[in-house]
């Protein structure tokens, strides 16, 4: 049995859960309304406000799919109570972010500032001017645009400039060394 497929999921008060024949999973909560399909095969049943998820056989598919549809529907009720959120870092000189309206500006040593517009769903916020917060109800969608940003200036080897996650540690390469002759 999974281990993380058998955990059931509490459903906290103000959180409505709508599974539809097709499998189809409409969560509302106070942070707005996720939905998802999810795979035919898997049972989801509601009882005095604990969710389960059950799967018809031992097969190799069942197992690795009762794991991965538990954790996708506990992520749906936790970003309709409490979000997600994921944290960048900017290292290097003059490299910088700032917000205006829901516009992020990164300078990040090109030739013109980068611009990025907010997505639906997704907020912004730079508490400094070197670290960027990216908040949202989706965890996949907050995930998505923090690599998307992270992008723009992926961290260097030999200097450790540009964004990298909160936490993320840079292996810095030691530079090329003069010929002696």
């Amino acid at each position: 049995m999974s281990r993380i497929g058998k955990m059931p999921i509490a459903v906290p008060a103000g959180v409505e859960i709508k599974v539809d024949e097709k499998n189809g999973i409409t969560v509302k909560g106070k942070n707005g309304t996720l939905a998802s399909h999810v795979h035919k095969d898997m049972k989801i049943n509601i009882d005095n406000g604990v969710l389960t998820v059950t799967r018809p056989s031992e097969s190799k598919l069942h197992k690795s799919l009762h794991g991965l549809t538990r954790t996708l529907v506990n992520n749906m009720v936790v970003g309709v109570t409490q979000g997600f959120e994921k944290g960048l870092e900017i290292n290097g000189v003059g490299y910088r972010a700032q917000k205006q309206g829901n516009k992020l500006l990164l300078t990040l040593g090109f030739s013109h500032p980068v611009e990025m517009v907010e997505p639906e769903g997704i907020t912004y916020e730079v508490p400094a001017p070197n670290k960027i917060v990216i908040k949202g109800n989706d965890k996949q969608r907050v995930g998505e645009y923090a690599a998307i940003i992270r992008r723009k200036r992926p961290p260097e080897v030999y200097k450790g400039k540009g964004i990298k996650y909160v936490g993320e540690v840079i292996r810095i390469k030691e530079g090329k060394t003069g010929a002696k002759g």
